[in-house]
């Protein structure tokens, strides 16, 4: 197939003319020459054609002017638009080797060291760009070009060493040479190497910066190179045409041409189309570092030639371009993968589009951003003509330099990422991925992978770069290393293989049914990660495995409160009276009985008894506000309740019969102490726990003894439980967790102790009670727990095996504890405990603990908002089945249907899934990573942001003991994150202030800027709700005192007074308050660099730009600087060196 270009050259030597018109392609022709096979090629390829001929813009006036040579006047030359932001990450101290740009060339033959010498000097006296170095006047970056730079090509011998020895040390020199920073002020933007292998085999390495070279001058110098040397060897004279204009011509015409009119017309586009342009976070392996890197390394992709057919085919059906094409397919990946339905991706555009700077090198290229809403659940197709109308659209505003733009729309700043987008794609000319050249009498070939392997540069979080090689795709995914694993950009190639086979064979179907995994992959996590049956009795209820215990162990401890103790004869004939004066009353299988009594025997007494009715327990903690305790009273239709008389005022509004174990004992008593019939089975209700609701109002779970039955005997068989074991009952008797506690230790005989209320509140004394009523087995909750790993444990403790769950654990225990940890998930709707697994102590600290993998009888289904499964280390839906989920909500059908539905992996229509709302994705081993809340997922400034995150790094800081972290509104109405902190311990001779500040700065080293709470507010301790989490609703709103003012604040200390001056001098404004923020208030990377240059010259203090970023305020700066220690010497002593220096100069001057 001809290339576009050679089509276009066919059709002008015929005189035909082509044109755009409104982004729609028009062409006329003489008579006769249009055949109708041409015709019919110019139809098949029109989208193809208008996409080349948007992108080289040969319809609009920027050919009009062309670009002359500038007078050499010696006046230094500005900076390009994309010059500058190079001039400004170096200015960062940011980009280190990230802008090298090697060029390898393996030598075969005779090689003429001296001619090539030659020739590469001759490219740089006929580029100047190759011989420029760059400076600052007042604070501007200004080009200063060389009238001669002689490079010197040095060279390094291998050939004594052996062939292995030789490899190794040349790899390892040539990751010295692209490591190796240029000095942009000092060096000249190129460098080069020859390495001898041997006599007649060398390799060439020419490394240029970007701020002189691009890709495209990556295929130009080598050309150049061929031309050059063959003369050279061949004694003839120069053989290239000499260059129309240079590289400062360019800069010159460009600063030019995009001013009034012209600027303010791409200007508009482009703010209307990113106005709402959101961050594309996609998951990552391991946190953002907050100083951005380069470290990369990349996976190869290669797309077969039947798969590449039929892309062709469906690109020319529907009139777009191969380009388009491969963009639609990796956006819909994209937005599977993060979830977000807008897909910001940035393209390089070569920005060749005159003919006078084709043969230049230098640094031209562009980039576009290609944004995207591919919202609505639409076909491939539907999603093809959206990207399609982006790219046109993109490619008729594409003069505007992306520098330019960044400095226009003044995104969110953030040294740790790149503004607007993240992730690159890219199809390259096969011409520029190998340019042909050649040398005389030498087998050249190109390419510093088949040296370094896949050890490179990456600019971005995620580059794709696709090529067409013959009939087939072939291409490089580069990631950054600091945040992807190669496992998990080896998955995403698959998928992207995967999702574009899919689409080319079924471009209607919606994009959100279009497979990622294959067969393979996705028996890993439907099925094999899911193969949890296992057989368990389910003839009996939970009761009927008590009474069991009754008989083989009737003298055997059952229940320990204080100083009261029941073996399990007597907790029997005590349940057995209550249950049947209960039957008395009315209870029959699935009876729904209230229980609202403390932490006592009676609360067990009571359970136990409801069970042995064959009614329902439903349990009330006594410590709810009573319009609460009504509120589920009334909801459930209790017509019994079990209480004590302390509490039986609660409960004075209710109809229903009120039973007080205390004072009514004496009737009870006078029943019988055999064990009670009753017809319940395991099917029927056991309890219904009411939890809280997303209106306001609690809701009922109903669980039947199936579910209680599947967590008991998993508990039994996990972990062990024997009748010696000595458990604890810790957690109140309205949490889930309670019916854990209680069950899987009576069924087996084991002893059941339960703590008081003032001890399992402190740490200290809980861990003492542990110690002294020597528990072997406990539950504790999160925060409790958490605190309790922070205490000093004698060995002599018998505790083995702690379990918590109930809310995020953030940090992994000490490896000296004397016990393990088991962190634990599940909601209530599932019995309690759906994941499980053990806590390895130094696992690492890049995630929180993982919350597991599925009990017995259990699957985990990690399922996107269209119910389809996502890969592993995608965040999605956790989806539960299996035989522990509840029957639904207590006379809430509505409710039920929406949150149990039916599940799409089985066959029958009966089994259902319970949506949790709750985060989580797969680890590569198969256990869950519990990422949150959906509805604690928050959007600040754009992005979107997990609090858990932030909660996990502040608290390995030594200073924080708990901390919740949320998102509240400022008083601007926008959102802002507020970190609550709970400190180790109180330190009077520090402030608040100064606390915070430390935190701060240590948080400021572990997370990008967006994720740094704007308010922080210290608390004695966290606010827990009844069950032991943390109670977010109680959580104090912060006062206008912890947030920086937005008020004019007027500068105080000398140092703030010369700030404010330069700050309002670069800005052109009148007044900067200490706590207005730079950017804010206009401020760009090119004004940031003015900035550290007036610093530089006012205050007599070395200033990086990367400091500003970190301190955008003047309080925050100013602070900065004064704790630099230059000799001790003060502002004042600094200002007057500053001011005799400038004296000395202009008495020079004179």
């Amino acid at each position: 197939m001809k290339t576009i270009k050679q089509l276009l050259s066919e059709l002008r030597s015929l005189g035909v003319k082509l044109w755009v018109e409104e982004n729609r392609l028009q062409y006329s022709a003489p008579k006769g020459k249009m055949t109708s096979i041409l015709r019919s090629e110019l139809a098949d390829r029109k989208a193809e054609i208008l996409s080349f001929m948007l992108q080289i813009k040969q319809t609009t006036n920027i050919f009009e002017e062309q670009i002359k040579p500038i007078e050499r006047n010696g006046n230094p030359p500005p900076l390009s638009y994309a010059q500058q932001r190079l001039w400004f990450l170096e200015k960062m101290a940011l980009s280190s080797n990230a802008y090298n740009m090697p060029l390898t060339l393996n030598l075969v033959g005779q090689l003429d060291y001296v001619a090539l010498e030659k020739s590469i000097n001759q490219i740089i006296a006929r580029h100047e760009t190759l011989r420029t170095t760059f400076s600052e006047i007042d604070g501007t970056p200004v080009q200063i070009i060389r009238p001669h730079f002689e490079l010197e090509l040095t060279k390094k011998d291998l050939s004594e060493l052996t062939p292995s020895e030789a490899t190794t040390k040349l790899q390892q020199l040539l990751q010295q040479e692209n490591e190796q920073i240029f000095n942009l002020e000092i060096d000249p933007p190129i460098r080069a190497r020859l390495f001898q292998l041997r006599t007649t085999e060398h390799i060439l390495q020419i490394t240029l910066h970007h701020i002189a070279s691009d890709g495209w001058s990556l295929t130009v110098l080598p050309k150049e190179l061929s031309a050059i040397y063959t003369a050279q060897l061949e004694e003839q004279s120069f053989p290239l045409p000499e260059l129309p204009i240079q590289y400062a011509d360019f800069a010159v015409w460009q600063k030019n041409y995009l001013q009034g009119e012209t600027l303010e017309t791409q200007l508009s586009y482009w703010k209307q189309k990113l106005q709402n342009l959101s961050q594309l976070q996609l998951p990552t392996d391991h946190p953002r570092p907050p100083v951005q890197t380069f470290n990369g390394a990349g996976i190869p992709i290669n797309i077969p030639a039947a798969l590449t057919s039929k892309v062709r085919q469906l690109t020319q059906k529907q009139g777009t371009t191969l380009f388009m094409t491969l963009l639609a397919a990796f956006k819909v990946l994209l937005s599977r993968y993060s979830g977000q339905e807008t897909i910001a991706v940035g393209t390089p555009i070569a920005n060749r589009n005159r003919s006078e700077i084709e043969g230049l090198i230098g640094f031209f290229v562009n980039s576009l951003v290609m944004y995207t809403d591919l919202g609505g659940d639409c076909s491939f197709t539907e999603i093809l003509n959206r990207v399609k109308q982006t790219a046109l659209e993109a490619y008729s505003h594409q003069d505007i330099p992306f520098e330019k733009l960044v400095q226009e729309l003044q995104p969110e700043r953030s040294l740790s990422q790149n503004p607007l987008f993240q992730v690159i794609f890219a199809v390259q000319q096969s011409e520029q991925m190998k340019p042909s050249f050649s040398l005389p009498n030498l087998e050249v070939e190109l390419g510093w992978e088949r040296w370094m392997g896949d050890q490179m540069t990456v600019r971005f979080d995620l580059e794709l770069h696709l090529w067409l090689e013959g009939e087939e795709i072939k291409g490089l995914c580069v990631y950054n290393r600091d945040l992807f694993e190669p496992q998990t950009i080896s998955r995403m190639v698959s998928h992207y293989e995967n999702l574009l086979s899919a689409a080319v064979e079924t471009p209607e179907q919606p994009v959100s049914k279009l497979p990622l995994m294959k067969k393979a992959e996705l028996d890993q996590i439907l099925v094999e990660w899911n193969n949890t049956k296992t057989d368990y009795p389910t003839d009996k209820c939970i009761h009927e495995l008590f009474e069991y215990q009754v008989e083989k162990t009737p003298d055997a401890v059952a229940v320990v409160f204080e100083e009261q103790k029941l073996t399990y004869s007597e907790l029997n004939s005590k349940a057995n009276q209550l249950a049947h004066y209960l039957q008395k009353l009315g209870v029959v299988p699935e009876t729904l009985v209230g229980i609202c009594v403390e932490r006592s025997v009676e609360m067990v007494v009571g359970l136990l008894s409801i069970l042995k009715a064959g009614g329902a327990y439903v349990p009330l903690d006594p410590n709810y506000p009573p319009s609460r305790l009504n509120y589920m009273i009334e909801d459930a239709e209790l017509s019994i309740l079990l209480t004590q008389q302390k509490w039986q005022h609660h409960l004075s509004d209710t109809k229903a019969s009120v039973i007080c174990l205390d004072t009514d004992s004496e009737i009870i008593a006078q029943q019988s102490q055999e064990t009670p019939k009753n017809q319940v089975t395991a099917n029927q209700l056991a309890y219904a726990i009411y939890t809280s609701g997303s209106t306001g109002k609690p809701k009922g779970v109903t669980i039947p003894h199936q579910g209680l039955l599947n967590l008991v005997f998993w508990h039994q068989r996990t972990f062990e439980v024997k009748p010696s074991d000595r458990a604890s009952q810790i957690a109140g008797v309205g949490f889930d967790a309670s019916v854990w506690e209680i069950w899987p230790y009576l069924s087996a005989g084991a002893s059941l102790h339960l703590v008081n209320s003032e001890t399992r509140l402190s740490p200290e004394a809980l861990r003492n009670w542990l110690i002294s009523e020597k528990i072997t087995m406990s539950f504790v909750p999160t925060p409790l727990l958490e605190n309790l790993c922070a205490l000093e444990w004698s060995a002599e403790t018998e505790l083995r095996t702690v379990l918590t769950g109930g809310d995020r654990l953030q940090k992994y225990p000490s490896a000296a504890l004397p016990f393990r940890v088991f962190n634990n998930y599940g909601p209530t709707e599932n019995t309690v405990v759906t994941t499980c697994g053990l806590v390895v102590s130094g696992q690492g600290s890049t995630i929180s603990p993982p919350i597991g993998k599925p009990i017995s009888n259990t699957k985990v289904y990690i399922l996107d908002k269209n119910l389809q499964p996502v890969p592993i280390g995608v965040a999605g839906e956790l989806h539960i089945g299996g035989d522990s989920l509840a029957i639904g909500y207590y006379n809430r059908p509505e409710l039920t249907a929406s949150k149990f539905i039916p599940n799409p992996f089985e066959f029958s229509k009966a089994t259902k899934l319970y949506k949790t709302g709750d985060l989580g994705r797969y680890l590569s081993d198969g256990n869950i990573e519990f990422m949150g809340r959906i509805d604690h997922q928050v959007k600040v400034r754009g992005y979107r942001i997990e609090t858990g995150e932030i909660e996990a790094t502040l608290t390995q800081h030594p200073t924080v003991k708990e901390t919740v972290v949320l998102a509240r509104e400022d008083n601007s109405g926008n959102q802002d994150l507020v970190a609550y902190l709970v400190l180790e311990s109180e330190t009077p001779e520090v402030s608040e202030a100064e606390q915070i500040d430390k935190v701060k700065r240590y948080l400021k080293q572990q997370l990008p800027e967006y994720m740094i709470p704007g308010r922080f507010v210290l608390l004695p301790q966290l606010p827990l709700t009844p069950n032991g989490k943390v109670d977010r609703k109680a959580l104090p709103v912060p006062d206008v005192a912890s947030s920086v003012s937005t008020e004019y604040v007027a500068p105080e200390t000398e140092t703030q007074k010369e700030l404010a001056e330069i700050w309002a001098e670069v800005l052109g404004i009148e007044k900067v308050g200490v706590y207005d923020n730079f950017f804010d208030l206009g401020g760009h990377s090119l004004r940031a660099t003015q900035v550290v240059s007036r610093v530089r010259s006012t205050l007599n203090l070395e200033l990086s730009v990367s400091k500003l970023f970190e301190n955008p305020t003047i309080a925050q700066l100013s602070s900065d600087l004064e704790a630099i220690d230059d000799n001790n010497l003060s502002l004042a002593k600094r200002l007057q060196t500053t001011s005799n220096n400038q004296e000395k100069r202009e008495e020079i001057e004179l």
